[in-house]
């Protein structure tokens, strides 16, 4: 019994020390906390990702985030197309704002979570490792699209694809400023420094969506990176590959 009060202290001693190191990690990387509130304009932490998937279930939030961060974008008309296919909380990027890339062919109408998480991508990855890698800064990503109302692999029968609902995007390239252009399909096992790049933005991407796939997944990713913010996501469950 002598023992109990030495025990007891230890306990609120060990809770008290916890307590303090949420505190100090809460004031300098709230990102790295779960409960603290999304900033687009932060550094990705360690539940950045999460928190992001949770937007699929909130559009307005989504959208004022978007708006606290200053991109740029327009709402799109709600769509409907059979009992799978559809989307009621798409936006589309417009010139300005935070963002410095363009889309080609033109801006994908992607839900507005992975409007969010593209935008942090951007700033967070794709930017610092075409400086680290390559020396320059991208001036436009190059996309097959986001809403396309088929099944996984367009397969007959299955699951739905998170394109059903342009839940998700295709990225098939990166331009330069200096006009260079890389891409999925001959970049992945190509010049080293394009190789580099691509891996590392296919690895950034992993922390921001809920699924990210590429040339590593199998043959029907050879030359496009699939993302989407499944909300498997909001339970903290991602596939990257």
């Amino acid at each position: 019994m002598r023992f109990v009060p030495v025990v007891r202290i230890i306990f609120i001693a060990a809770l008290l020390a916890a307590g303090f190191i949420l505190f100090a990690i809460g004031r300098r990387s709230p990102q790295d906390l779960p409960w603290t509130r999304l900033d687009l304009g932060a550094p990705i932490g360690l539940f950045t990702g999460r928190k992001v998937a949770t937007l699929t279930e909130n559009a307005p939030l989504c959208r004022a985030l978007l708006d606290r961060a200053g991109v740029r974008y327009m709402t799109l008309t709600p769509r409907a197309e059979g009992a799978h296919c559809g989307h009621s909380d798409a936006v589309r990027f417009t010139a300005g704002g935070s963002r410095r890339i363009a889309y080609a062919p033109r801006p994908p109408g992607t839900s507005c979570a992975v409007a969010a998480a593209l935008a942090m991508w951007e700033w967070n990855v794709v930017q610092p490792a075409a400086l680290r890698h390559l020396g320059r800064t991208v001036t436009r990503i190059e996309h097959l699209g986001s809403y396309n109302c088929r099944r996984i692999y367009g397969r007959e029968n299955g699951n739905w694809s998170e394109h059903s609902r342009a839940n998700a995007i295709d990225i098939t390239g990166f331009r330069l400023d200096d006009g260079h252009h890389v891409t999925i399909l001959k970049g992945w096992d190509g010049a080293p420094e394009e190789a580099a790049f691509l891996r590392e933005v296919r690895d950034g991407a992993c922390k921001l969506f809920s699924t990210t796939l590429s040339p590593d997944y199998n043959a029907a990713h050879a030359d496009h990176l699939h993302l989407d913010e499944a909300k498997r996501g909001i339970a903290g469950w991602r596939t990257c590959r």
